[in-house]
């Protein structure tokens, strides 16, 4: 990469993995089959991108802007994007794996989780407003002092988190999933 703006561009099959990129603009790029597991993604902005099928597992996002971004079929594990730039930070996902990542504080609403895996994620004190978790497995991910507030959990499964520590008002659940609601109360549900 010669500039340090690129836009319009479509980046494929590129292993950036363990590598460190500093001070780039990416605006409207497509990103396809790039692995950037281990890469270092600190200080640079993402705006209006698309990444499909790429490799994100462990990178460091620290000031990392990521702007009406959507991740497709990526592997996003251990990302820690507490750390991102809050003002440019708004993504969806689609069939993405997200495990073991953390999200502490972050503005999502309106955030699109479509067929994620989003096992041991830490959603803690994240605005989840109006969020939609379809078809997406929850197994350990924490919401604690979240804004959960006509979020969408209909279709998602194994998710588990106390409504009084959280605001839920007009979430959406399904009655199959109840007790993912009810669990501090150590009730037999059968």
């Amino acid at each position: 990469m010669d500039t340090l703006l690129h836009q319009g561009k479509t980046f494929e099959n590129i292993d950036y993995s363990e590598k460190r990129l500093v001070d780039f603009e990416f605006f409207n790029c497509d990103f396809i089959n790039c692995n950037f597991s281990k890469s270092d993604l600190s200080n640079n902005d993402f705006i209006d991108c698309n990444f499909k099928n790429c490799n994100f597992s462990l990178a460091t996002l620290r000031n990392t802007g990521l702007k009406n971004i959507k991740f497709t079929d990526c592997k996003l594990m251990g990302l820690d994007f507490s750390y991102s730039n809050a003002f440019l930070f708004s993504m969806n996902f689609q069939g993405c794996i997200l495990d073991y990542s953390t999200f502490l504080q972050r503005k999502l609403k309106k955030t699109n989780f479509f067929d994620c895996s989003l096992k041991d994620v830490d959603f803690s004190e994240a605005d989840l407003t109006q969020a939609v978790f379809k078809n997406c497995d929850l197994s350990n991910a924490t919401f604690v002092r979240s804004i959960l507030e006509k979020a969408d959990f209909r279709t998602a499964k194994n998710y588990s988190f106390d409504p009084e520590e959280n605001k839920v008002k007009n979430a959406k659940f399904s009655r199959l999933e109840l007790a993912g609601l009810l669990e501090k109360f150590n009730l037999d549900i059968q």
